[in-house]
């Protein structure tokens, strides 16, 4: 999803020396294209490479570990697959994009490229907001929770995500894109600028209602513990636990996803294509470890997956109890 920086060629030159130095003048750009195919590698872009060799490393382990566990099938565990899912494929479109970059470059790699990204972080951003609708149904419907209409509903959440993420990335596959006019070109190129801007603003959205719905969760959390606490007298201290440890999970999944999304997305809206390149890398890079924390914070957290992960890798973990899946709230 990197910036592909325009390159200028002075060819007034040789267009006045006629016809038939045209195919001197074919040769010379080729012979500059093959030149900078050769190029060093930016060092931001080997950056985005490696921060999506650890990601796809991350959530393949993710995946192997849900799918290798059987008892790891309710729709929180699907939702996390979900997610693990997208910032895989994101991972893999940042190495993929680094090989285009410099071992084939064209335009069609660059359009296959990006869509892809987009896509894929879309996806991503867009199971991260059914993660979060699901935790507040868990809360707020807690007895009809674990019915079949929970299974339909979270299916179709995570249908509607994921088919919004594919349509938005084949936008600039399909002809919304800058190739044909530069002058609508984006500060991620080859994405046009109103494509760019429908793009922050969806992210804004899904960020407005996660952080909505976890501070719902928190009272709802609150709520519970002052009923809870009234039964055994222990109001204020079993309160504050719980308001403490509310506030302490919204920190972490809201701050994260913030602080990662946030700088890029407003950039987004005001930057422009003629700006420093370094401002574009800068705010994206972040970006990444998102998906890279994302395994820590939804995963490898849970116990569920950690002790399948003992089971799975060293088989020297073993429960006398059966594995109990819990709800999302605990999570």
């Amino acid at each position: 999803m990197g910036e592909a920086v325009n390159e200028t060629v002075d060819v007034s030159g040789w267009l006045s020396l006629g016809n038939n130095s045209s195919l001197e003048l074919q040769s010379r750009l080729l012979e500059r294209e093959r030149q900078g195919q050769g190029q060093a590698a930016d060092p931001w872009h080997v950056m985005l490479c490696i921060s999506g060799s650890v990601i796809a490393c991350e959530n393949a382990l993710v995946l192997t570990i849900i799918a290798h566990s059987p008892a790891l099938r309710t729709p929180m565990f699907q939702l996390i697959g979900s997610l693990a899912t997208a910032d895989l494929l994101a991972g893999l479109g940042l190495v993929f994009n680094f090989f285009f970059r410099y071992l084939a470059r064209s335009q069609t790699a660059d359009l296959i490229t990006v869509g892809f990204l987009v896509g894929s972080f879309s996806a991503s951003v867009n199971s991260l907001l059914a993660i979060t609708i699901d935790r507040y149904l868990s809360l707020y419907n807690a007895l009809t929770y674990y019915s079949e209409r929970t299974v339909v509903y979270i299916h179709t959440m995570l249908a509607v995500a994921w088919g919004i993420s594919i349509c938005l990335g084949l936008l600039p596959i399909l002809g919304w894109n800058c190739l044909s006019d530069q002058s609508t070109c984006s500060i991620i190129r080859p994405l046009t600028k109103t494509n760019l801007t429908v793009l922050s603003i969806s992210f804004l959205v899904n960020f407005g209602l996660m952080l909505h719905l976890y501070i719902r969760i928190c009272k709802i959390v609150c709520r519970h513990a002052h009923q809870i606490a009234l039964q055994q007298h222990f109001f204020a201290t079993s309160c504050a636990m719980s308001t403490k440890k509310s506030i302490s999970t919204l920190a972490i999944v809201v701050g994260t996803f913030g602080t990662s999304w946030l700088p890029f997305a407003i950039y987004c809206l005001v930057g422009d294509q003629d700006y420093p390149v370094v401002y574009t890398y800068a705010t994206l890079l972040p970006v990444t470890y998102n998906s890279m924390i994302n395994p820590i914070i939804y995963a490898f957290r849970n116990q569920e997956i950690q002790k399948a992960m003992w089971l799975l890798w060293c088989g020297c973990f073993q429960s006398n109890t059966s594995f109990h899946s819990r709800s999302p709230s605990e999570v």
